[in-house]
């Protein structure tokens, strides 16, 4: 098995989506200090887009559980 293989099974794998959730859930942290800054400099601009960002991060987490939610309801152990 190719180390490509690998990583693409890993990906879907209930470690590797945690593994993304987490990740993801850390860009938050840069889109609260984002936002930190926009308000202190009163930046319309750069508060919307820092809004956005963060719409996309939720959106991200909420496909990366369903995800899992998926993975879950395949397990034969669960079940």
């Amino acid at each position: 098995m190719s180390a490509l293989t690998k990583a693409k099974s890993f990906k879907k794998s209930k470690a590797g989506t945690y593994l993304s959730i987490g990740t993801t859930a850390f860009g938050a942290l840069g889109v609260a200090k984002q936002i930190k800054a926009a308000r202190s400099e009163h930046d319309t601009l750069r508060l919307i887009d820092a809004a956005i960002t963060g719409a996309a991060i939720v959106t991200g987490i909420a496909l990366l559980v369903r995800e899992l939610k998926r993975l879950g309801d395949d397990d034969v152990l669960l079940g």
